[in-house]
């Protein structure tokens, strides 16, 4: 019998802000950059992704994973979530949690392909506690290259619906899986769902994780999707590697002050509730530079 890959459920935000993995990526991007916004990825790792795309630099830009309506006057990019539609006349960005399984679907894999679920010493998935998701097992490159493949049937329905970009979530999540995943592990699983995403003529945007940045050459990344790098000052780091291309969602005033007077007039910053409620929701912020 054909089993059904498990739509994404919604989601809220991941905040990422580790001070001392800033300081050291600010570190390592010092030799690419002299000034900000400078520098740019290597092209290369674009050369297979025929029509692909990158979201535009500097475009109004509203995060819509918790589920769309019609965007706000000035809005040219949209996040939407895969089991949503893309917005037409507007650049589409497609949410996929490509690192860890969704609360609802763990039973889903844990029937269908309980290998590939990281385990801990009592046999148990190891689980993201705040989100209550267990985290993928990317030790082994047979266990990465078979994710790949469930996990590229989910990119490749972004295609089909016309989106134009993939944002994969929870890159960050060996800082959930108490040291049995590393930065290897994580970049190497990256590399695999950036060249899916480039075969289907999807761009593929990387989401937190600052301290990977010196490896988003390998990685393959073409824009960045950060949460709150105007809060945690960030926002130099990702706005130097992706040439600009950098999509903020804030979801406090001050972050978005923050981000507004630093890089306002360099990269794309929104303000969201917590929740990312559609308009008209009750709690529903959608605010920008």
């Amino acid at each position: 019998m054909r089993t059904t890959l498990p739509l994404t459920a919604r989601r809220s935000r991941r905040a990422v802000a580790v001070a001392l993995a800033a300081v050291l990526t600010a570190v390592a991007l010092a030799g690419c950059s002299g000034a900000r916004g400078a520098a740019s990825p290597d092209e290369g790792t674009r050369e297979a992704a025929k029509g692909m795309q990158r979201p535009p630099a500097r475009a109004g830009f509203d995060y819509q994973i918790g589920g769309g309506y019609p965007s706000p006057s000035g809005v040219r990019v949209v996040s939407r979530d895969r089991g949503d539609s893309a917005q037409p006349g507007k650049y589409n960005i497609c949410y996929v949690n490509a690192f860890q399984a969704q609360p609802d679907a763990l039973d889903w894999w844990q029937r269908h392909h309980p290998r590939l679920l990281l385990r801990g010493e009592d046999g148990e998935p190891v689980l993201d506690r705040e989100w209550d998701e267990a985290l993928f097992d990317l030790t082994t490159a047979e266990r990465r290259e078979a994710l790949a493949r469930l996990v590229g049937r989910w990119i490749d329905g972004c295609a089909d619906k016309d989106f134009q970009a993939v944002e994969l979530d929870n890159l960050d999540s060996y800082e959930r899986s108490g040291g049995r995943l590393g930065h290897a592990d994580n970049a190497a699983f990256a590399a695999l769902l950036t060249r899916r995403a480039h075969r289907a003529g999807l761009a593929a945007g990387q989401k937190n994780a600052a301290e990977l940045l010196p490896r988003r050459a390998r990685m393959g990344f073409d824009f960045a999707v950060t949460e709150e790098c105007g809060q945690y000052d960030e926002c130099e780091q990702y706005a130097a590697a992706y040439d600009d291309r950098v999509l903020d969602v804030e979801y406090g005033a001050k972050g978005l002050a923050a981000a507004c007077r630093q890089w306002g007039d360099q990269i794309s910053v929104v303000r969201r509730d917590l929740d990312v409620l559609p308009e008209g929701r009750e709690g529903h912020v959608s605010e920008r530079c």
